[in-house]
């Protein structure tokens, strides 16, 4: 199924870049894994391409051809390789996809210009196919989400671990939504939306995304503490190392052992007993029932309109494959 929508979105997504100026068309490919530093053909793959197959698949599944979806997987492959140069540059991350990130290999004002080139292309996509006003606005929206989420996600490490200033699990409910599950979700609806669905099955998959988002962040989380190394190309415990503000942290320090986990924490010398505090505490296992609530909530989604029961079936199993690793 991946392969099937990548082989028919990766065309037009390379014929988009094509476009771009060529220097800024070398980092967009390099970027996306097809070139290294100079434009020499790279041996990586590019990645799975899940956004691609979700736009292809919310196109088929709204009643429309996949290749109605074509031109949406396009636009929020560029926006999400956009928001991922950007966010490397906002975290000071080196690497990406275990190599370097474009600010480390081209600098950090070239990175930017090819993020503003990637974005600018992905409206362009959208605002020249038929339909094309009513897919702008659906990723403007998601976009929105998308600043004020990782607006919150770099305001929350300034917060304390404990106290009245402290980050509540609501609010990291509502940040993971809009950083991570607003894109997921203009994805499943954009396809729909150029296929010509009811604003209805839009709505839907757009919910669905969402959703989906939450529940793959928290998993995210889950990795970024317990994960094996060999499954995330992280190091164990690393989201402790980095004492980041993730679900099953938040849950555990309001615990009884709070406190305790929030020195640990602001010492940052020993993840391994903050792990074990926050696993004893109920973290862990809270944030997998949250997560299982919204892939519940996924499910009502679907259910609650037509949607053409082969594509369904795909869907179902792409979206399972997101949340579904080693946890």
């Amino acid at each position: 199924m991946l392969h099937r929508c990548r082989t028919l979105v990766r065309p037009a997504l390379a014929e988009a870049v094509s476009r771009l100026h060529p220097w800024v068309g070398e980092m967009a490919a390099y970027s996306f894994g097809w070139c290294e530093v100079g434009g020499a053909p790279a041996v990586a793959t590019g990645g799975k391409g899940v956004r691609q197959a979700l736009a292809v698949l919310g196109a088929e599944a709204a009643g429309a051809s996949g290749r109605d979806g074509v031109a949406a997987a396009v636009a929020v492959e560029l926006v999400h390789a956009f928001s991922l140069l950007h966010d490397d540059i906002m975290d000071g991350d080196a690497d990406r996809r275990r190599r370097p990130a474009v600010w480390k290999a081209y600098g950090t004002g070239p990175a930017v210009l090819a993020g503003d080139g990637l974005f600018a292309l992905a409206v362009e996509t959208l605002a020249a196919q038929p339909g094309g006003a009513a897919a702008v606005r659906t990723l403007s929206v998601a976009l929105g989400d998308l600043v004020r989420g990782q607006a919150d996600d770099l305001l929350f490490a300034e917060r304390p671990w404990t106290g009245p200033e402290r980050v509540r699990p609501d609010e990291y409910r509502a940040m993971a939504e809009h950083k991570t599950g607003s894109l997921l979700g203009c994805t499943a609806a954009l396809g729909a939306v150029l296929g010509g669905a009811a604003p209805e099955t839009a709505a839907a998959l757009d919910r669905v995304g969402r959703h989906l988002g939450i529940a793959f962040q928290i998993v995210d989380d889950v990795l970024g503490i317990w994960g094996d190394p060999r499954v995330t190309g992280k190091p164990v415990h690393g989201d402790l190392r980095e004492r980041k503000k993730t679900l099953p942290v938040l849950v555990a320090l309001g615990s009884p052992g709070g406190d305790r986990l929030a020195a640990l924490l602001e010492a940052g010398d020993d993840p391994g007993a903050a792990a074990e505090l926050i696993e004893r505490a109920g973290g862990r296992a809270a944030a997998m029932a949250e997560a299982g609530r919204h892939l519940a909530a996924v499910e009502a989604a679907l259910a609650g309109v037509p949607l053409e029961a082969r594509s369904l079936g795909e869907l179902r199993s792409l979206l399972g494959f997101l949340v579904r690793r080693d946890v």
